[in-house]
């Protein structure tokens, strides 16, 4: 069991550099988003509203957000190698909305605690032994974030 989340929290981790400092069309830079005391990011990180559709290659991809390692969602049963470190994702746009969920990916820290091994997908400092390629880096870009707010807002009861 630990071996496996060594793992999974490796590949998240992994994938680390390939977001690169591509945050430029952000409304506002990684470090700068503030939670709200209720633990919510209410603005959205791009001018652009997030694409459900195109949430679905970081969703999977191992090299970007890979939420299915950690995840179970029905949504992409047809997928391999779902993960149960984290809660499934079916039903989570009824549990949270497009804040609370902005804010978990964001600083999953900041909401969950020093507990979850969740990444922060959309940080560039704050970190604990980051590998020098990947300092200054986010895992995702802003607008990568919000096409996964959109898609997570999607699986409903």
């Amino acid at each position: 069991m630990v071996k496996a989340r060594i793992l999974v929290i490796a590949a998240a981790l992994g994938a680390a550099g390939l977001a690169s400092a591509a945050w430029a069309e952000s409304k506002v830079a990684p470090d700068d988003v503030k939670l709200t005391d209720d633990l919510t990011v209410p603005a959205m990180l791009t001018d652009s509203a997030g694409d459900p559709a195109a949430s679905r290659a970081a969703f999977l991809d191992r090299k970007q957000g890979n939420c299915l390692a950690c995840h179970m969602n029905s949504d992409m049963a047809t997928e391999p190698f779902h993960g149960e470190v984290g809660p499934p994702l079916d039903g989570a746009g009824s549990r949270w909305e497009p804040a609370q969920i902005r804010a978990i990916i964001v600083n999953p820290k900041k909401v969950f605690g020093d507990q979850t091994i969740m990444p922060a997908f959309y940080r560039v400092s704050g970190f604990n032994r980051t590998g020098k390629d990947f300092k200054g880096e986010t895992i995702l870009t802003a607008q990568q974030v919000e096409d996964i707010v959109a898609y997570i807002t999607t699986l409903k009861e």
